[in-house]
This record gives structure tokens, C-alpha cells and sequence, in this order.
């Protein structure tokens, strides 16, 4: 592994490297790692996460020693420079069409694909459905029993490096028409209603207590957020920008599925 790092580290220095064979091939090497879960761009540790910079440049160095080449699935072409993943039951995925993984992005072994986009340097965990018309970008990080509904937008992010990808943590359920980018963490349980958008600047506003506790680019564990707006005043006049609402918090005192439920009618949250 050190020795892959070395290459791919010299390589990024020096673009030079990427006409060499060994530095070619340790490129390819670390996206079959990472298309088969045992490398990951990014991985728990403790109660944070750490970020692999030398495995996401690897996934960057990949493009350019890639040729565009046609690819064809039964009725579909396409043209790219990325080779689609198969072999989808041997790895006891559920595929349905047309949903799209691309190479380099690990998919364990009880997700549910419905049609739906998942980019390369992705991980997406067991039990999870990533549903209709959802996208998973580049390096996002699903954890297992996700529920990603029909439209949710997952950011991708390659750049800069030490960034650390949009993770979405265990057990969480995002709604309809959600959109979760710029490496926000949604931990572990977390109930997102429809048409909730964060971005690593959006307010997140805790709005349970006596007085409002605002977050910044992460999502508190079991909690329930819904859209909401406050109102900025701008040199032509107050307007309304939108924010993220904590109403409430998930029980953990109950089976997941129960609590999530419950949550959703105690709250009237749409999803």
C-alpha cells in the first residue's frame, strides 16, 4: 500500500509519470480496490472520518490515462472514458434498469439499485436503496439501511483534495427531491423531509430548545429536518433564504424502522 501511495504521490507532482507503465497500472490497480471495498476514498475512524487524499488523486489521475471508448448494454450506448460496473449477482446487488454504476465505485453486497446514477470512488453500504432518479456522486459515502428517495442528489467531490467527501451515515432516510453536497455529514439516523437542501454553508437550525442552536455542514444524529427560511437583509431590502429546520429527534429506544415512522407522522414531515 505504501508503495502504491509513493506512485500515485510522484505521479501527482509530476504529470510526467502518467506515460509510465508501473504508475498506469497502479492508477488501475487502486480503482479495482475501490470498485471492490477494499480501498475506500474515505473511512470511519472513531467518531470522525478520514480522508484517503492519495486515493482520491488516484481517482483524479485516472481520467487522463483513460481512452473514450463505446460501450455498449443491450439496447444502450454510450461513450465515455469510464467502464460501467457488472456483475451484479455475483455481488448479491439488486439492479434494476437502467440504474448506472460506474467503475471504481463499491456497491455491498443487499443495496438496492432502482434507476439511478452512482459515480465512481462512491461506497455504498448494505440494505441501502438508492431510488428512483437519485444520484450518488463522485466519492459520496452511503452507509448501510440508507433510504435515498426518488430524486436525491448526493455531491460528488474530487477537489479540492483535502476536502472531505458528502457522507451520509447509517440508518438515515433522505426525502424526495433532497440535495446533500460540498462534503455535508448526515450522521447516523438522521430524517431528512422532502426538498431539503444543504449546502456547507446552510444553516442548520436547531429549533427544539428555548433558544435556537445553529449547525454548520452537519446534521446531529436522529435528527428530523425539514426546509425552512430566515430572513437576511441585503442593501435592496429583507428576503428570505432558505435554512434547515432540526424539529425533533428519532427514538433510539425503538426498533428503526418503528422510530422512523413515528418520527414522520409526530413531525407531519413530507417525504
Amino acid at each position: 500500500m505504501e508503495k502504491m501511495k509513493k506512485i500515485i504521490e510522484t505521479a501527482w507532482e509530476n504529470r510526467n509519470y502518467l506515460e509510465d507503465a508501473e504508475t498506469q497500472a497502479t492508477i488501475r490497480e487502486v480503482l479495482e480496490q475501490l470498485d471492490k471495498g477494499t480501498l475506500r476514498v474515505a473511512e470511519p475512524d472513531g467518531s470522525d472520518w478520514k480522508v484517503n487524499e492519495w486515493v482520491k488523486k488516484a481517482v483524479v489521475l485516472y481520467f487522463p490515462i483513460q481512452q473514450m471508448e463505446t460501450i455498449e448494454v443491450g439496447p444502450y450506448e454510450y461513450h465515455d472514458k469510464i467502464p460501467l460496473k457488472t456483475n451484479y449477482k455475483e455481488q448479491g446487488v439488486r439492479v434494476v434498469p437502467p440504474a448506472v454504476v460506474r467503475h471504481g465505485a463499491y456497491v455491498e453486497s443487499g443495496a438496492i439499485l432502482m434507476p439511478s446514477y452512482v459515480n465512481l470512488g462512491a461506497w455504498v453500504g448494505a440494505g441501502t436503496m438508492v431510488d428512483t432518479w437519485a444520484t450518488v456522486g463522485s466519492c459520496a459515502q452511503i452507509g448501510r439501511n440508507v433510504h435515498l428517495s426518488g430524486g436525491v442528489g448526493i455531491g460528488g467531490v474530487l477537489e479540492p483534495l483535502q476536502a472531505t467527501p458528502t457522507i451520509i451515515e447509517d440508518d438515515c432516510f433522505i426525502g424526495s427531491r433532497c440535495i446533500v453536497v460540498e462534503g455535508v455529514r448526515i450522521r447516523k439516523g438522521a430524517v431528512l423531509g422532502a426538498n431539503v437542501v444543504i449546502t456547507k454553508s446552510t444553516r442548520i437550525i436547531d429549533v427544539t430548545g428555548g433558544e435556537e442552536k445553529i449547525y454548520r455542514g452537519e446534521v446531529p444524529e436522529n435528527s428530523v429536518v425539514i426546509p425552512g427560511s430566515y430572513t437576511k437583509s441585503f442593501p435592496a431590502g429583507d428576503y428570505q433564504v432558505s435554512c434547515a429546520l432540526i424539529i425533533g429527534q428519532r427514538k433510539e429506544s425503538t426498533d428503526k424502522k418503528t422510530s422512523l415512522n413515528q418520527a414522520l407522522r409526530d413531525h407531519s414531515v413530507a417525504v
